[in-house]
């Protein structure tokens, strides 16, 4: 079963790690650091940071069982889509203190982390796509902010980066199983093998990461079709 690829993880102590590791690089900024450009094209670093804070919108409504009151909100103010939504996010924080959309982040995503914690593995979230378990949708979660981290250079330790890769590799491989991708993926050894439509490649577990993400430069040379199958978190 495609569950058992995540066996051995607790996505909410990763989701905690993600978070402070988010928080230690937000906290040391200053406004050039603030303004530098993220790998999100078109946004800043404080962008990210806005994007981050305007998601919590979402994840208290998932949370409240209120995801459709959430999606009416949104369309009634022209908002529709994921895409939609997280430019409106990061649009109407702008032109706030930086100070205070930092706050707001870490108030409502310490909310979301402990609740989500409190509700445990089993537990049934309300979410665009219907019911879903709390653990899996905390997983999403975890894939989203080590994303987000890496798009603003927030360090990860030698000791670490081992670990985050191996749980990362092993959410791309779950959501790639859960969405029916056609794309076949098979490890070998510290490199993965992916094929689809008569194409191939290998790539190795940090590419395969970031392919999933959304994240591989477009100079790698890699047939676009077994790019597009990979890509499954953003």
């Amino acid at each position: 079963m495609a569950d058992d690829l995540l066996k051995g993880w607790d996505p909410f102590d990763i989701f905690d790690a993600e978070a402070a590791r988010l928080d230690r690089l937000f906290s040391g900024l200053d406004e050039t650091g603030w303004s530098r450009p993220s790998r999100c094209a078109g946004w800043s670093v404080r962008d990210v940071l806005g994007h981050l804070a305007g998601e919590e919108l979402y994840n208290h409504a998932c949370l409240d069982g209120t995801v459709q009151d959430l999606l009416a909100r949104l369309s009634a103010e022209g908002v529709s889509g994921f895409d939609d939504f997280n430019e409106w996010s990061v649009r109407r924080r702008r032109d706030l203190p930086v100070e205070e959309v930092l706050e707001e982040w870490r108030v409502k995503n310490g909310e979301t982390r402990r609740r989500m914690r409190v509700l445990g593995p089993h537990a049934l979230l309300d979410t665009m796509a219907g019911p879903y378990p709390n653990r899996l949708q905390a997983f999403h979660y975890d894939s989203e902010y080590a994303t987000h981290a890496d798009d603003v250079g927030a360090p990860v330790p030698e000791g670490e980066a081992e670990g985050r890769t191996s749980w990362r590799v092993a959410v791309g491989r779950f959501v790639l199983a859960e969405q029916g991708a056609e794309v076949e993926v098979e490890p070998a050894g510290e490199q993965i093998r992916a094929s689809v439509d008569g194409a191939g490649a290998t790539l190795s577990r940090a590419q395969f990461v970031e392919a999933t993400v959304g994240r591989l430069p477009a100079s790698g040379g890699m047939d676009p079709r077994v790019v597009a199958a990979l890509r499954c978190l953003a």
